[in-house]
């Protein structure tokens, strides 16, 4: 599952079973939040939203806090809650916390037994055929999402449930930052290269490596970002 991917609809009936109200109302934010029909910037109208679910505002008020304390919306005195705006300071973070995550799922999986780094490595030369079919129709915004699989099959794999939150909570953040740029090739022929690379260190079981590469190619993909983007 990717960071912020959300049940089928026979899933999303257990859902509403067994998930309360304010969970189902945060939900639905972030899904209008992370496909962009919220963008950086917009206000988000607690009446509106309660009309439109069709559910008191007391579940909207708390869903609103959990995005809030989430770092995805910010509540401002007398004017009313917004999706956030990330400053270049606060993404250059962002992406240093993501250095440091990523590394630790590469070495984490590079010394996993052979038929589970086989396994996965296959799954990742998978994820890099869909990245370079991507980058041919150029079509970014397929392989931004193609990118973040390949990714998250890394901390899955790592097997650590608070890195995985951690994670979550950092790329999509970040992608708030990336809402404006899906439109741009931010390197994708030298970020496939990239991901090759680290297929084949994962393969070998060579941790050390799997690691600096994995912390390097997030660092370059920064850079990768500031050049084509406002930071």
């Amino acid at each position: 599952m990717l960071p912020w991917s959300f049940p089928t609809n026979e899933d999303a009936f257990t859902a509403i079973r067994e998930t309360k109200l304010s969970k189902l109302v945060r939900n639905e934010l972030l899904r209008q939040i992370l496909a962009g029909e919220l963008p950086p910037g917009a206000r988000i109208n607690e009446p509106d939203v309660a009309a439109r679910m069709k559910v008191s505002r007391v579940p909207v008020r708390e869903a609103l806090r959990e995005l809030e304390s989430s770092g995805l919306v910010v509540s401002r005195k007398h004017a009313g809650v917004f999706v956030r705006e990330l400053d270049g300071e606060e993404v250059r973070g962002l992406y240093d916390l993501r250095a440091l995550l990523d590394g630790y799922a590469g070495r984490r999986t590079a010394q996993l037994t052979l038929p589970q780094r086989v396994e996965l490595a296959d799954a990742l030369d998978e994820s890099i055929s869909h990245m370079r079919a991507a980058a041919d129709a150029h079509d970014v915004a397929t392989y931004y999402a193609e990118n973040l699989r390949f990714h998250w099959l890394m901390i899955e794999a790592a097997d650590n449930r608070p890195a995985e939150e951690t994670y979550r909570t950092v790329v999509q953040k970040l992608h708030l930052s990336r809402l404006k740029n899906l439109s741009q090739d931010t390197g994708m022929r030298a970020s496939i290269a990239e991901h090759v690379e680290i297929a084949r260190a994962l393969r070998d079981g060579d941790a050390v490596r799997c690691e600096a590469l994995l912390a390097s190619h997030v660092r370059d993909a920064f850079t990768r970002l500031q050049a084509t983007a406002a930071l």
